[in-house]
């Protein structure tokens, strides 16, 4: 735990979202427009005709807005040198600006971004240049999660390194996902089959494993058992991920009683399980005393 990584600390005292500040604030970002978006939906309804809807911008700001958040919170932790991060982070910056920018105006304009049907030159040329740009988030996130598979970045905290790992494999799931919506030239596939779920839940695997590492880490639980707990956890999502997917894939809805969505809820019964488990162990971090403290720390240091 000695060894000096060029161009990285990595000590113990990594922290979460370091150095971060311009992704957490595109992710925050999203949260404003999202809000926005929400107000008119409330206030006017959410269709724009032809083919726009102020709704399905609300809940992609807010989800894209959630997953630069969370790319923020665990980028310290890749052993990257702060240059390759920086490249990171403005191309990442740069292609969430766009995708902002084209899904919030374009379903105000009663356009839908990504499938134009009758729209102007400028919507096609808009719609493709989002699947370029999906393409291209899909290429930026790769490079993104080859260090956290690599020694490096696990020595610096090394339970949440090995929850980030798992979330990545839902997180290409996920993207892969998005491709085939933009293949198929929509959400839906066969009889009742809705790829959006896939492409939701692995996603959320970013905030939900990274998560339950970081409850074991503040708790008492021995090293050993912390990363049985975190492989299960990680093990259990990821089945859970596939078997929607799975599913999705036959064309059938994810709201049967068959054998494939029940192993998935099952899994994520699981995941959720343990998570509350870790919760419980580490109760302490719902204490303000615990985050004051940890307020003076991060001051003092």
């Amino acid at each position: 735990m000695n060894r000096q990584l060029k161009g990285f600390d990595n000590s113990s005292s990594v922290k979460l979202f370091e150095g971060e500040r311009v992704l957490v604030w595109a992710g925050l970002l999203g949260f404003l427009l999202a809000a926005i978006c929400g107000i008119w939906v409330l206030l006017y309804g959410g269709e724009r005709s032809p083919d726009g809807n102020v709704a399905n911008a609300f809940s992609f700001n807010a989800a894209f807005g959630i997953f630069l958040l969370s790319t923020a919170a665990i980028s310290p932790l890749s052993a990257r040198s702060p240059r390759k991060r920086a490249f990171f982070r403005w191309a990442l910056v740069l292609l969430a600006l766009y995708s902002y920018g084209a899904e919030t105006i374009q379903n105000f304009r009663g356009v839908n971004p990504r499938f134009v049907e009758d729209g102007s030159i400028l919507d096609h040329f808009v719609g493709i240049g989002f699947g370029l740009v999906a393409l291209l988030l899909v290429l930026v996130y790769i490079f993104f999660s080859i260090p956290f598979f690599q020694r490096q970045a696990s020595l610096t905290r090394p339970e949440i390194v090995l929850a980030i790992r798992y979330a990545l494999l839902t997180t290409m799931l996920s993207f892969a996902a998005g491709i085939w919506i933009s293949v198929n030239q929509g959400r839906y596939t066969g009889l009742e089959g809705n790829i959006i779920w896939l492409h939701g839940l692995g996603f959320h695997g970013l905030q939900a494993l990274p998560l339950i590492a970081w409850l074991t880490e503040h708790s008492s639980i021995t090293t050993a058992l912390r990363h049985r707990i975190i492989h299960l956890t990680g093990v259990a999502f990821t089945l859970g991920v596939i078997f929607i997917g799975w599913q999705t894939l036959l064309g059938n809805t994810l709201w049967e009683w068959t054998w494939l969505p029940i192993l998935a809820g099952g899994c994520f019964l699981v995941t959720l399980a343990i998570g509350a488990a870790a919760l419980f162990q580490a109760r302490h971090v719902l204490s303000p005393a615990y985050w004051q403290r940890a307020s003076n720390r991060h001051l003092a240091s």
